[in-house]
């Protein structure tokens, strides 16, 4: 194995995590790592960059990869977050976000003095949707919309909020998911028995222990916040909206639901996509106000609001998955994560020790991309052979690393979920990514006890 690789993308890691802790641009600092990863890569012989269509000369193809990373990032993951971006600020021009607070705010008065409560609660809600809504981004801005304001109004502080929203979709499971697939497939196994009898048994504890984790993490925190800095009360006057708007906001995730391949009641099934979703959800919207204010013609500054949201989600968010994917890209060129799989061969453990090291790099390997998905699918067609040499069932290694490859994403300051949920709360990912650590590793502890102990 040519080691240089490995060695470089080590020392590469380690300046980036530097220069992201002094706060330098995030987007720049990704894109020319990644860069210079990618030519490294050249310089050293290994293998070239994955491209659809090659210029025939390496130093073009640094911006033909850029460029593809555009155009597949806009046509599926970005078009789909500048949608919910769009949504979630025409929400709050029409003030259906309001209108769902108050209402919302009604029941949930029972925990104004223990607001900790309900934001753990949002992990099991949360994860429910997950299973039929497999996009962590997706659904933790659809939360954003929703549960998000609701929190903040309970008392609870702004990054305690972000940190349960982004911590239900740390477990990717379920027929949908795209790890579930990839999964099955290498190990041949049926989807709904490796859903069923696999992955909710290994889950429903472990979402116990991020629940309490969080809990007892985010009452610390806030208690040790300045009381200026804590999200003041808002008034609870009654917002000018009508109180049908309340359906609004959450119309998305009903719709999710209601039309997902889970749902059995439609023959044959209709399947919605998400950026389908939120503009059909738009266009309620729409019709919404053209009754409220009897006048359709005004509505032209709808699709302004609509688009400047989708504008802002784009420069800031979509923009930066783009540097994670060639960040990652450089990373799997110089032979990163082959690196780690022969490393813990050669060091030559107990199967259970073995077992818990790749599931911990398939974590760090997660953190490091910004991507479960990334992690997983790099790592999940070695497991079979991985497996077989430490004298291991294919399924025992396979359900911990794939779902150690979701639990990374959470504390990666460079994953799609935390820039987005970052954004609309005014916050830095670098904070998110220290308020979930101490829940992501003892629930990645717990794994460890339950699965390979």
């Amino acid at each position: 194995m040519h080691y240089a690789g490995p060695i470089l993308s080590v020392l590469v890691i380690l300046l980036v995590a530097r220069l992201l802790l002094q706060k330098h641009n995030t987007h720049a600092v990704l894109l020319f790592s990644g860069i210079g990863m990618l030519l490294a890569a050249h310089w050293l012989g290994l293998e070239g960059m994955q491209l659809r269509q090659s210029t025939g000369n390496t130093y073009f193809d640094l911006f033909a990869a850029l460029k593809e990373a555009f155009s597949k990032t806009n046509a599926g993951v970005g078009l789909m977050i500048m949608a919910i971006g769009g949504f979630v600020a025409y929400m709050d021009h029409i003030g259906a976000s309001d209108v769902l607070v108050y209402w919302a705010m009604k029941p949930l008065k029972l925990f104004r003095k223990q607001p900790h409560i309900a934001a753990s609660l949002v992990i099991p809600i949360g994860q429910v949707l997950f299973v039929a809504i497999p996009s962590a981004a997706g659904l933790a801005l659809l939360l954003m919309a929703s549960l998000y304001p609701i929190l903040t109004r309970l008392g609870l502080s702004k990054l305690s909020a972000v940190a349960v929203i982004t911590a239900s979709t740390v477990f990717g499971i379920g027929p949908a998911c795209a790890t579930t697939a990839s999964a099955i497939q290498i190990m041949k196994m049926d989807t709904i028995l490796y859903f069923l009898e696999y992955q909710i048994p290994m889950v429903w504890p472990l979402t116990l222990c991020l629940m309490l984790s969080y809990y007892l993490v985010n009452r610390y925190y806030d208690r040790k916040q300045p009381a200026e800095e804590k999200p003041a009360e808002e008034s609870e006057k009654k917002p000018s909206a009508p109180g049908v708007y309340a359906v609004l906001p959450i119309l998305p995730i009903a719709l999710l639901l209601v039309f997902s391949e889970l749902s059995t009641w439609i023959a044959p099934p209709i399947v919605l996509d998400t950026s389908t979703v939120m503009f059909l959800s738009f266009f309620v919207a729409l019709l919404f106000e053209g009754l409220r204010h009897r006048n359709f013609r005004d509505l032209g500054n709808a699709f302004n609001v609509f688009w400047t949201g989708m504008a802002d989600i784009f420069k800031s968010v979509v923009t930066l998955i783009i540097a994670a994917e060639i960040f990652a890209q450089g990373l799997i060129l110089l032979g990163f994560i082959d690196g780690l799989l022969e490393l813990t061969q050669q060091i030559g453990l107990g199967k259970g020790l073995v077992g818990m090291m790749l599931t911990t790099m398939i974590f760090l390997a997660s953190m490091l991309m910004g991507s479960g998905n990334a992690a997983f699918f790099a790592f999940g067609p070695l497991v079979p052979g991985l497996a077989g040499s430490i004298g291991m069932a294919t399924t025992t290694l396979m359900l911990p690393m794939q779902l150690a490859a979701s639990m990374g994403r959470a504390v990666s300051p460079v994953a799609g979920v935390l820039i987005a949920t970052a954004q609309i709360a005014g916050l830095n990912s670098i904070d998110i990514v220290k308020r979930n650590l101490i829940p992501m590793v003892t629930t990645l502890i717990l794994l460890f006890l339950l699965h390979f102990i």
